[in-house]
């Protein structure tokens, strides 16, 4: 793959997706050539068992501007699409579900914008209908991520982006893949990104995004853009000091003056005793926890693995890759 200065990397995701890759990719080249926009389209499957691989080396075997690449397993969306940065030669990218629900025209915009000088155009939802649970689920999320976290996302939410070479270089050479995400690391690095709203349409089928898989997303991405709940750890441990210590001051006080009663009460103490311990154990676990999630997600990032692996197949020539 020759590198071009004005080519367009399309990289189209795929996952149990062989039905859908014929039309997605003739839609693409359709709509690219029209556009006169120089083009690769970079076909990334993630671990399919099904014949979705086949399906998109046949495709590539017809078509010299497609390659294919497969994924030794099912990593997710996310570590897909960091795998199809690190092989794309255009010199900016977007990535696109296979079902199209980014319009074409909304890439062809955000080509004719980064045309113009921009290094990062970021194509958000100004509408989606995804059903009534999708988008309750996605609204908090990105509230959730706006209020606590170091990043801002736009409004309606956004999953990709169209960047630079010099931005895809530097999630290939700076950016580790483990626990995060494409979009999460693009909004961090600032370039003064340019918003482009679209309307999304209603998806066909059902989604292969399960909520297992969303969840495990929204905690990656937030623990790696957020340090709130490790300073409200801190905050909370200051404060239950500071109130342990203002209820010690009272008990002496009242041991020393013979006080019985706490706050017109009788006190008979094991009560008393036995909410607090529960209150602080309590608060004990939950901060553990919260600290058990940084601590797992930096061990998993010293074991120095690849967030990706990309099979190196027998026949590869015959499909550009």
């Amino acid at each position: 793959m020759a590198e071009n200065n004005k080519m367009l990397s399309i990289v189209l995701h795929s996952y149990f997706s062989g039905k859908r890759l014929e039309t997605a990719s003739a839609k693409i080249m359709e709509k690219m050539e029209s556009e006169n926009i120089p083009y690769e389209i970079i076909i990334i499957d993630d671990g399919s068992t099904d014949d979705s691989f086949e399906i998109s080396k046949e495709i590539a075997r017809k078509h010299p501007q497609i390659y294919a690449y497969r994924l030794s397993r099912n990593f997710t969306t996310p570590y897909a699409k960091f795998a199809a940065f690190s092989v794309c030669k255009g010199a900016c990218a977007i990535c696109t579900p296979d079902d199209l629900q980014r319009p074409l025209e909304n890439v062809v915009d955000m080509y004719r914008i980064w045309e113009k000088g921009n290094k990062i155009v970021i194509g958000y939802r100004a509408t989606r209908d995804d059903g009534f649970i999708s988008d309750l689920y996605s609204g908090l999320y990105y509230k959730v991520m706006n209020f606590f976290s170091e990043v801002t996302f736009p409004p309606g939410g956004a999953d990709d982006f169209l960047a630079d070479r010099e931005v895809i270089d530097i999630l290939n050479k700076r950016i580790s893949p483990i626990n995060t995400s494409p979009i999460v690391e693009v909004l961090r690095l600032g370039y003064s990104p340019v918003y482009v709203p679209y309307d999304r349409p209603k998806g066909d089928g059902k989604s292969r995004w399960t909520m297992k898989k969303k969840i495990r997303l929204a905690k990656d991405t937030f623990f790696a853009s957020s340090s709130y709940p490790i300073k409200l750890i801190t905050r909370i441990g200051f404060m239950t000091f500071t109130f342990a210590i203002i209820l010690i001051c009272l008990l002496i006080f009242a041991k020393l003056f013979g006080y019985t009663n706490l706050f017109g009460l009788e006190v008979k103490g094991w009560a008393t005793a036995l909410a607090l311990t529960t209150l602080f154990n309590g608060l004990t676990l939950l901060s553990l926890g919260v600290i058990a999630e940084y601590i797992w997600r930096i061990f998993e990032e010293v074991k120095g693995r690849p967030g990706f692996l990309i099979r190196k197949e027998e026949d590869e020539d015959t499909y550009n890759s």
